[in-house]
């Protein structure tokens, strides 16, 4: 029987994506995720991999862009600058639909911010920060547990939909320690077993099939557009598959909180907070991010009388909120953001004085 191990989060994000296949990481290093590219550098040849540490991030994501054509399990990480900086690149694999993982450990911002734990990279993971039409696959774990099943997964999902799929973390994960039941070892895929599993790929042709080309370049603009419109259908085909969502306590409850990541933990004592008090509430918890779960709005009852986004931003997963609600709540955030954690007796209180307002 498999025991479970106590890990720093980093360090388990990387032994899980190891244990998944990858054998092709690129990073540079970032606080407050630098424990998973030492990690890295450390464990990955063992398993007969390659880790290179690039000279900056611009560098790491073009080269996980062309370890990722020639059919690899690849794994690159960052904060939040550093994901700035890899945009254009992302924006590359999604165009010519190339499989990659991405993990971004995020901390405050914007600019270069703060190293502490933040949640303002929302937009910049599910609204794309590339250009052109196309989106990221972004899961959102609450525990290392989660972070490290969501890592497989997140592997086949990126291999199906041939898309590259983001793990959006946050500083207090990949920092704090907690055990954790690693998946079973599994082995790479062979350099000869590629090109039957990814056609796709750049794996040598050896005179028993047509070159391969993986391009992003298209000077008419027709076929561009036909480009486009040839992939765009997985996108939907997503949007119906993969949504997922925890609900908690939504039964009678007066107050829906609507909260991800590690900060959703902090709603759950607050909800015990608001329960002491008298007022039952509620939480959704979005666990992808993109494509949203709106559908989860669908199972408030009618005891609510409000809703409230609980993150670490301005509010930019309220945007989302609305869309889900559609009018049927009002609907307010409670935040903290530039690196300040929110404490459950804060938003307990300010839920108190929302709700006062509204009855």
């Amino acid at each position: 029987m498999k025991e479970k191990v106590l890990m720093k989060g980093n360090e388990a994000f990387g032994e899980t994506a190891i244990r998944c296949g990858c054998r092709f990481y690129f990073g540079y290093p970032i606080t407050p995720q630098n424990e998973l590219t030492e990690y890295m550098s450390a464990n990955l040849m063992k398993a007969g991999g390659e880790f290179i540490q690039a000279e900056s991030e611009l560098a790491a994501v073009n080269m996980a862009y062309g370890a990722a054509c020639s059919g690899g399990r690849v794994l690159i990480s960052s904060s939040s600058p550093g994901i700035a900086l890899m945009q254009e690149g992302l924006s590359f694999m999604c165009s010519v639909q190339v499989p990659v993982v991405i993990i971004n450990v995020s901390r405050g911002g914007p600019g270069v911010g703060s190293i502490q734990p933040g949640q303002a990279d929302y937009y910049q993971a599910t609204r794309g920060g590339g250009n052109g039409d196309y989106h990221l696959i972004v899961y959102a774990p609450s525990s290392i547990q989660e972070a490290s099943d969501i890592i497989g997964k997140a592997y086949d999902v990126a291999e199906k939909y041939r898309n590259p799929v983001m793990v959006l973390a946050d500083g207090m994960l990949g920092q704090m320690m907690e055990p954790v039941l690693l998946p079973e070892m599994k082995e790479a895929l062979a350099e000869e077993d590629i090109p039957k599993v990814k056609p796709w790929a750049l794996a040598g042709h050896k005179d028993k099939r047509e070159h391969n080309v993986i391009k992003s370049l298209y000077l008419q603009t027709e076929q561009l557009e036909e480009t486009i419109n040839g992939y765009w259908g997985k996108y939907e085909t997503a949007k119906k598959e993969l949504p997922e969502y925890e609900a908690y306590n939504l039964d009678g409850a007066e107050v829906v909180m609507v909260s991800y990541g590690s900060t959703s933990r902090i709603v759950l004592e607050a909800i015990d907070l608001l329960a002491e008090g008298g007022i039952k509430a509620g939480l959704i918890r979005p666990i992808t991010l993109w494509p949203f779960p709106y559908e989860a709005f669908d199972k408030i009852g009618e005891s609510t009388k409000a809703v409230v986004s609980v993150e670490l931003s301005k509010g930019q997963m309220l945007d989302d909120i609305l869309i889900g609600t559609r009018g049927r709540w009002p609907a307010t955030l409670v935040s903290r953001t530039g690196g300040v954690l929110i404490y459950p007796q804060e938003v307990a209180e300010r839920v108190k004085e929302f709700l006062e307002g509204v009855r």
